[in-house]
């Protein structure tokens, strides 16, 4: 009978009473939060995911951000809305995880009725030296950083760069082309290549040429 008028004393107890037993690892308390809140951070995570089952790890993961971090709660706020900030940013989260994952799906091509036992499979299953499809998708991307810094790049630089990238031409081949000294085309490729690899190093990723 002690311990059932306890729990109902404990039940009325306020959030911010139950958060302060949380902190020194008072599990009881920590169960009665959960009761308190997990339908509405549940309902909270479902509008944004559309997914049950998504909503319903989420909402595990919230409580465990809870009884982790219970100690950065600001009473000024109210807990539910703590909750639910919690809620709303894992779910993002998880979103951007989920479209990731989706733009390096690799679609395969249709099966043929008459080709069932020789379906096409990508080489990279087959193949250890040939690129996976992360690899394909980085060299893409580089690719497209490097078409950028080069747009940004001055007319007389950028002539130069885009034979040497595009048209695979020696120094010699470029200053002939262009009718200037040859330490001028390797002078400008210099300076471009600079220019570049600075470029890349103010959005954090390490400069290669391609």
């Amino acid at each position: 009978m002690e311990q059932t008028a306890r729990d109902r004393e404990v039940e009325q107890r306020s959030d911010a009473e139950l958060v302060a037993a949380v902190v020194d690892g008072d599990q009881t308390a920590f169960a009665i939060l959960f009761d308190r809140h997990r339908a509405s951070v549940r309902q909270h995570l479902l509008g944004i995911l559309r997914e049950a089952a998504a909503a319903d790890d989420l909402t595990q993961e919230v409580f465990l951000r809870l009884w982790d971090r219970a100690g950065q709660w600001k009473a000024e706020a109210a807990l539910r809305s703590w909750l639910l900030r919690i809620a709303t940013n894992l779910a993002l989260n998880h979103l951007r995880t989920v479209k990731r994952r989706r733009e390096q799906a690799i679609e395969l091509p249709p099966i043929e009725e008459d080709d069932e036992e020789e379906s096409p499979v990508p080489a990279w299953m087959i193949d250890d030296t040939a690129p996976r499809p992360d690899q394909v998708l980085d060299r893409t991307e580089r690719r497209r950083l490097l078409d950028r810094s080069v747009a940004q790049l001055s007319e007389e630089k950028r002539e130069v760069v885009r034979r040497v990238y595009e048209d695979h031409m020696e120094a010699r081949e470029v200053a002939a082309e262009l009718g200037i000294p040859e330490g001028t085309v390797k002078s400008r490729m210099h300076h471009a290549r600079k220019e570049m690899a600075r470029s890349w190093q103010e959005l954090g990723i390490e400069w290669e040429d391609l």
